[in-house]
């Protein structure tokens, strides 16, 4: 016989029970923010063609190429820093980093397709990059220690990040203190930009910056590099 006081008791459990479960199944989907229709984003890079991508992420006209060491004077890094560039792809950062920081740093060519981290590793063998480590990630983690680099460096992959509370809070995590995020990213316009940005692009200038923030970083200015049209550049400290 189950008696009115012993009835309360198992219902409170019940309604435990059943707030766990539904935190466990909604933390296995994407964050609720992100709509459907940039949930299969990464899709592509589940097995991608190197050679293909090599030649779309390494190609005159795309403007973060033909930019690129503009970009990385300008985040300025020191010799001696460890950087991790998350979203790396085919490495196209990756020796004007390693110059940068020099062989007393260390470069973590991040992403997510493992044709591209053995294309990472591979590249940097043949140009004696010793200083770059290619780490293959996932669409929740950098897997990258706790207090492990002094920056990282994001540049046209912030906007795949489908489970960005989760990637956040390992940027946060592998970051020292006094750290720096560096966002390079498609400045999504309406009116301006152009339709594959305005559909592929899933945020703005100003929602990208509010996800970080919340991620609990502090804003520390744009970078203006003369000549980027469709591209920003805007630098976050580690609160």
């Amino acid at each position: 016989m189950i008696r009115p006081g012993h009835l309360k008791v198992h219902s409170a459990l019940l309604t435990l029970l059943v707030m766990c479960f539904s935190g466990a199944v909604s933390a296995q989907q994407a964050t609720p923010e992100v709509s459907a229709q940039y949930r299969h984003i990464n899709d592509n890079y589940q097995h991608p063609d190197v050679e293909v991508w090599v030649k779309r992420f390494e190609g005159e006209g795309r403007e973060v190429y033909d930019y690129r060491n503009e970009i990385v004077a300008a985040i300025g890094l020191h010799a001696g820093q460890d950087v991790a560039d998350v979203g790396a792809g085919t490495g196209l950062f990756e020796p004007l980093l390693a110059h940068q920081v020099g062989t007393g740093g260390t470069v973590y060519a991040v992403d997510i397709a493992p044709e591209f981290i053995e294309h990472i590793r591979k590249k940097a063998a043949q140009a004696g990059l010793s200083n770059v480590k290619a780490v293959l990630s996932d669409e929740r983690s950098i897997h990258l220690p706790d207090n492990s680099v002094d920056v990282v460096y994001i540049c046209d992959a912030y906007h795949h990040f489908i489970y960005y509370r989760e990637m956040l809070q390992s940027i946060h995590r592998a970051l020292r203190p006094g750290g720096q995020l560096f966002l390079v990213e498609y400045d999504k316009r309406p009116g301006v930009s152009s339709d594959w940005i305005l559909q592929h692009i899933r945020g703005t200038r100003e929602q990208f910056s509010a996800e970080i923030e919340a991620g609990g970083f502090e804003p520390a200015g744009d970078i203006n590099i003369d000549g980027l049209k469709d591209t920003f550049v805007r630098r976050f400290i580690k609160n």
